[in-house]
């Protein structure tokens, strides 16, 4: 690999820019840049017919869709979610006033265990929040049997899985409400963005009047509302992006597979398989290390690629039960959360984004088999 070539661990996709500029210039004719525009209402028409859901509330970032997904639910008291995903999931709870409580994770697809939720429920839990990680379907019948069982309320964190479908379905309509990002890392990109999908229109109109201050009408305002509305030039980027979305993910499943080619047999490393009855959208290429099997720890193998200038992700390493505002809470226990910190020790994200060369991922793998084969 050139010296000076760098291989980001992701990159954003974006449309060429001379189909965006018409849109630009549609926005600078109306002066209207945001409080529901037309690319706006656009956008939401278009992704519920893309996605397969009911309802669809925009955002201006994902956290945001994700605070006011738990305030449109009135939840309070204690919220069981996982360890092992980005900082924002248990943030969004606590904006809420509402206590994290850290649960355990299956080794598998790396997403909450629905055998650890129910002895962690209290008389104070009203709702479970668990996470597609990676885009990896959560145990979505495990856990609303619970959650029936118990009376409490589903919120998924669905930051990973735009597009994604289990059996035919579409993995956003389980749980009460579904939330999504449209960060610049996604698979789905609006520059930022984030969304809520509902199944209701009366929900639907709760969740927007939150975003925008809690007005109902012009002149008043019936709930303490948040200002997390998405822009024109958002929605604008975001119309144009589905147009090369599927293209985008195929590309993504072009370099999965050439890593699970490449990786096949490397002693020590674990690699996902596409799972039974899904449709995947292929946003991340997380490895698992075995440091006594493969050779080398996680972090030496991070080093190696960073200093050959490939830049992979501990994703998600520390766990959001280690940070420093966290730590102290009852269920941030490395003992009863075993797995999660064996697998945040593990994990490592190998670059991947629709601009990712067949050579380079090439390159990136034989970079990891000469490491495995050095301390053979």
């Amino acid at each position: 690999m050139g010296k000076d070539k760098i291989i980001p661990v992701t990159r954003p996709s974006l449309p060429p820019l001379e189909e965006f500029i018409p849109y630009l210039e549609s926005i600078w004719d109306s002066r209207w840049l945001t409080n529901n525009g037309p690319y706006h209402k656009k956008l939401e028409e278009e992704l519920c017919n893309y996605l397969g859901v009911p309802y669809i509330s925009l955002f201006s970032n994902g956290t945001l869709a994700l605070i006011i997904a738990i305030r449109a639910l009135d939840l309070k008291g204690e919220v069981i979610t996982t360890p092992y995903s980005f900082v924002a999931t248990a943030h969004s709870l606590y904006w809420n006033g509402i206590k994290p409580v850290f649960v355990d994770i299956e080794e598998d697809a790396c997403n909450l265990d629905p055998e650890k939720i129910e002895e962690s429920i209290t008389p104070e839990t009203t709702a479970i929040l668990p996470v597609h990680v990676y885009g990896n379907p959560c145990k979505v019948k495990e856990i609303q049997e619970i959650a029936d069982k118990h009376n409490l309320k589903v919120i998924y964190d669905a930051a990973h899985a735009f597009g994604v479908k289990l059996n035919g379905e579409s993995i956003l309509n389980y749980g009460d409400l579904s939330v999504l990002s449209f960060h610049a890392t996604k698979v789905f990109n609006t520059f930022e963005g984030g969304a809520i999908v509902c199944k209701d229109k009366a929900m639907k109109d709760k969740i927007d009047r939150l975003k925008n201050f809690g007005f109902a009408g012009e002149e008043s305002v019936i709930d303490y509302g948040l200002n997390a509305k998405m822009n024109e030039f958002q929605a604008a980027l975001g119309l144009l992006q589905l147009k090369y979305n599927d293209q985008a993910i195929k590309k993504r499943k072009h370099i999965t597979n050439l890593y699970r080619q490449k990786l096949k047999g490397v002693r020590g490393i674990r690699c996902f398989d596409d799972m039974a009855c899904v449709e995947h959208n292929y946003s991340y290429y997380p490895i698992f290390i075995d440091e006594k099997s493969f050779g080398k720890s996680r972090d030496e193998l991070y080093e190696v690629l960073k200093n050959n200038n490939i830049y992979g992700r501990r994703y998600f390493f520390p766990l959001i039960s280690n940070f420093p505002v966290y730590k102290d809470s009852e269920t941030a226990v490395k003992e009863i959360l075993t797995v999660a910190e064996k697998i945040a020790r593990q994990v490592l994200c190998l670059p991947l984004f629709p601009e990712l060369g067949s050579e380079d991922a090439k390159i990136i793998t034989g970079l990891i088999k000469y490491e495995n084969n050095k301390t053979s």
